[in-house]
């Protein structure tokens, strides 16, 4: 079945291409979730117009994450660890807790958008990614500390 991706998808592909897939897939997930529509003539225009749109969205979506970046990257956050004896440290500082940091800076960010592939448990400086939009992601340092 030919369908009309209506919003990016990212193993089918861009906003307004014609793909083919399963009729039940299409059928049972992309129409009634809004990701596609049937491909018909009267819905071919209808796309071409939505994805006018859609393609300021975007590039205001990515022109706030920019700017959001740069603010991002000017931060730096401290985070307290315990440690014991022999400088062995307790505890990990996850995407939770460097989410609650930035939250205490004026950032309201999701803690699943920090890029962070294990726990901090170790004393240090830290980069750490945060993805902002699928095209921006900024670095911010983390600084792992004694408390």
């Amino acid at each position: 079945m030919k369908v009309i991706l209506k919003k990016k998808h990212e193993t089918l592909g861009d906003v307004g291409e014609i793909v083919n897939v399963k009729s039940g897939f299409a059928r049972n997930f992309l129409i009634p979730n809004g990701v596609a529509m049937a491909a018909t003539p009267g819905n071919l225009k209808i796309v071409e117009k939505e994805k006018k749109l859609y393609e300021i969205a975007e590039q205001r979506a990515v022109a706030d994450a920019e700017q959001l970046k740069e603010k991002l990257e000017a931060t730096s956050v401290t985070a307290e660890l315990q440690v014991g004896e022999e400088e062995k440290v307790f505890g990990a500082i996850t995407s939770h807790n460097i989410a609650d940091l930035l939250a205490d800076k004026g950032f309201e960010i999701d803690r699943r958008k920090i890029l962070l592939d294990e726990p901090i448990k170790a004393l240090g400086v830290y980069e750490v990614a945060v993805r902002l939009h699928a095209d921006v992601d900024a670095k911010i340092k983390v600084w792992a500390v004694k408390q």
